[in-house]
Order: structure tokens, then sequence, then C-alpha cells
């Protein structure tokens, strides 16, 4: 098993201006009516579990290609890569309002590019959202010269997506790369002959899942 990309902490820093106005707004609502002030705590809660980003290991297996994302598959196919330009199999992993969101990633490589494209705010769950989209897609080559595309989705309500990888950068499989906020989902594209690990409707966790496995 692979060490998590820790310490930072595990309240995503990117959730702490909404976990403290939260929970501001709470404790002033408190001081005129603590009865009302219930459902302002609860919105507070919601935050802080939407914000949350525990640490966790996965496989060193170098051919294993870990989950960028909780949530569940949604798409399991073989498609055209508009990224990397070429024929790939793709796992579609649809983050709900309760899973975490931060994203982290699939392998071990170096990344080639990176392409931020705006577009519509469908759910994430249905397939065109992959390419009508607001998205950010990510292009990594692996030690063995194998191309991981993963591309970031916003979703109905998800209004941000935050990429921190650059070309060029190093990146080790499980390392935090970015975050999207509010519900949203992650597409992976992998080189044709790689074998899923998952089924649709399976229910993923970013790192700690096997999404396939690269053909040797």
């Amino acid at each position: 098993m692979n060490k998590p990309h820790y310490p930072h902490p595990i309240i995503a820093r990117e959730g702490w201006p909404f976990l403290a106005i939260a929970v501001v707004v709470a404790l002033l609502v408190t001081y005129w009516s603590p009865a009302v002030s219930i459902i302002f705590w609860i919105l507070a809660l919601f935050v802080l579990q939407f914000f949350r980003d525990p640490a966790r290991e996965g496989s060193t297996d170098p051919l294993a290609v870990l989950s960028p994302a909780d949530g569940r598959i949604v798409m399991i196919a073989e498609v055209d890569d508009p990224y990397a330009d070429r024929k790939a199999l793709k796992i579609s992993v649809f983050m709900n309002v309760f899973n975490v969101h931060s994203n982290r990633s699939p392998v071990d490589g170096i990344v080639r590019k990176v392409e931020y494209f705006p577009g519509k705010f469908f759910n994430a769950a249905l397939d065109k959202a992959s390419l009508q989209n607001e998205r950010n897609a990510m292009v990594i080559e692996t030690p063995d010269g194998s191309l991981v595309t993963a591309v970031q989705v916003a979703g109905l309500v998800a209004k941000r997506i935050l990429c921190y990888a650059k070309a060029d950068d190093h990146l080790a499989r499980g390392q935090r790369y970015g975050f999207i906020r509010f519900g949203s989902r992650v597409d992976v594209y992998l080189p044709l002959g790689s074998r899923p690990r998952v089924a649709i409707g399976d229910k993923v966790s970013a790192t700690s899942t096997v999404l396939a496995q690269i053909k040797s």
C-alpha cells in the first residue's frame, strides 16, 4: 500500500471560508432563536462533511489505476479520448454532494498537459456532461509510457473546478491535485486493453479503489 500524501488538513482548505461563514451564521441565529438555529447548525454540519478530506492508502501496483474521486461508477465504455487524441477505455465516477470532493492522481507520472474548457452545468450523472459541461482535463504519462487522462467535470450545482497540477509536474498515485464544488464527476480515459476492476453502479473511494489494470 502506498503512503498517503499528507499532512494536509483533514478539512480541505477550499472549505474553510464556507465553514467559517456557516458557523458564524449559526452562532448569530442561536443568540436570536436557539430553536431556529438548529437548521443552521445542520447546514454547518453539511458544509463540514462536504469539505472533509481524509487520508487514504492505495495499491502500489504500477499497473493499477486508482480512483481519482469518491462516488459511483456511471460509465465504462470504449470511446474517443479527445484530450489525448486516441481511442480509450473510459470510466466515469459521479460524485454527489455527500461524497468527498478532493481529487487525487490515479497513477504515478508526469503531467503532459492541462486544459480548461468552459461549458454548461448539466447533471453530472448524464453522459452528455462529459463533453458539454465545464471541465478541466489532465493528461498524465506513466513511467511505462502509458497515457491516462483525468477530467474533472462540473455538475448541476458545481460552479468551481480547482486544479493545482501544471504541465511537467510529477504526480504520485493518490496525490491530491484538485477539488470540485458541489457535486460533479471525474472521467478517466485509459489505453485500450486496460481491464476494468469495477462495474457500473459500484461505489468507489478515491485512492483506495482500483478502477482498472493498465495492459502490460
